[in-house]
């Protein structure tokens, strides 16, 4: 199976990306072939909502967006990697995400695969709730069916991330798709 890694920190060597990192190593592991692409280190300008691509596209803007829409049509999965930003995704996942305006019908019906990996700072029970919500409206809309979240609370350093049980989660995970 062909897994993009949609990551969306800004910090390549963050806590969200730590927990890519282990779910790549077990998918890879599992014979899957992995590829991540970092929406916070990409041009990717927001969608201006002009429908130009009529849902399916291509976009009328150039940018990284045509090297990333090859990449996810030619995924069977798509995991989205965030570190979690006042509640919700971060705004460089989003824009990409937005972005899929223009490919909606084609991700539509693929019926892919997808997962969302997280970390937040914050250990309230409440804290992912949002992300949760969003992810799974995603789901929904997008017809994809989903293999599991790894939502990394009191993760807000590279080192409470390692010491966390949430690293072996994201490796199980990757480890664990058929």
């Amino acid at each position: 199976m062909k897994i993009v890694i949609l990551e969306g920190s800004p910090n390549r060597n963050g806590s969200s990306n730590m927990l890519a990192e282990e779910f790549a190593r077990g998918a890879k592991e599992a014979g899957h072939e992995i590829t991540a692409i970092s929406a916070a280190h990409s041009n990717i300008r927001p969608c201006t909502g002009c429908v130009s691509c009529g849902y399916d596209g291509p976009c009328v803007q150039k940018d990284d967006m045509e090297h990333i829409r090859k990449e996810i049509l030619g995924a069977d999965m798509l995991v989205f990697v965030t570190p979690l930003y006042y509640y919700g995704m971060s705004a460089q996942l989003k824009i990409l995400i937005d972005r899929f305006c223009a490919i909606n019908g084609s991700i539509q019906r693929k019926k892919m695969k997808s997962a969302l990996i997280s970390a937040a700072w914050n250990s309230d029970g409440w804290t992912f709730e949002a992300l949760e919500a969003h992810y799974h409206t995603l789901v929904k809309y997008l017809n994809f069916q989903d293999q599991g979240m790894v939502l990394g609370k009191g993760c807000g350093t590279p080192s409470m991330t390692a010491g966390s049980g949430y690293r072996e989660m994201a490796y199980k995970l990757g480890k664990s798709l058929g």
